[in-house]
C-alpha cells in the first residue's frame, strides 16, 4: 500500500508537459514552412497536403494540451482540500503534520489515515458536504507500506 506525505502533495504535480508543447511547436514549424513552400510554388499540391497533416497534428497535440490541463485543475482543485484534512487530523490527534499519512492524493471517502508516530490506521467517513469527518479505526491486512515523501 502506498502513504503520501503533505509535503509530497503539496509538492507533487503531473505536469510533463514539455513532451507535449515541443511536439506542438514542430507540428507548427512544419505547418508553417509547408505553408510558405505551397505559397511560393501553388502547383506542389504536396506542400499543402503536408502542411495540413502539419496542422491535423497541431490540433490533435493541442486537445491532448488541454485535457491535461482540466485534469491538472482538477487535481489541484481536490489537492487543496486534502491539505487543510491532513491538518486537522494532525492537530485532533496533536501530532506534527509530517506524522499523517494518507492512501490518497484527493480527498475521498474510505482512504485510510495513517498517524506514523502513533502506529494507528484509520478509516475516513466523510459527510455529504465533505466538511465533517468521523475517523475509525482500521486494521490494515498488508503491512508493508511505501511512502511517498
Amino acid at each position: 500500500m502506498t502513504f503520501y506525505t503533505l509535503k509530497y502533495i503539496v509538492e507533487h504535480r503531473s505536469e510533463d508537459q514539455l513532451t507535449l508543447t515541443i511536439l506542438m511547436l514542430i507540428a507548427l514549424g512544419a505547418m508553417l514552412i509547408f505553408a510558405i513552400l505551397y505559397i511560393h510554388d501553388r502547383f506542389a499540391t504536396r506542400y499543402r497536403d503536408l502542411g495540413i497533416i502539419a496542422l491535423l497534428f497541431l490540433l490533435l497535440f493541442a486537445g491532448t494540451q488541454y485535457q491535461k490541463y482540466l485534469k491538472i485543475n482538477n487535481q489541484r482543485s481536490q489537492t487543496t482540500q486534502i491539505v487543510p484534512f491532513i491538518k486537522s487530523v494532525a492537530k485532533d490527534e496533536e501530532v506534527p503534520t509530517s506524522d499523517v499519512l494518507v492512501n490518497s492524493e484527493i480527498l475521498q471517502d474510505g482512504m485510510i489515515v495513517r498517524i506514523e508516530s502513533k502506529n494507528i490506521d484509520y478509516q475516513l467517513h466523510l459527510s455529504t458536504d465533505n466538511n465533517t469527518y468521523t475517523l475509525s479505526q482500521a486494521h490494515v491486512i498488508d503491512h508493508r507500506v511505501e511512502v511517498k515523501n
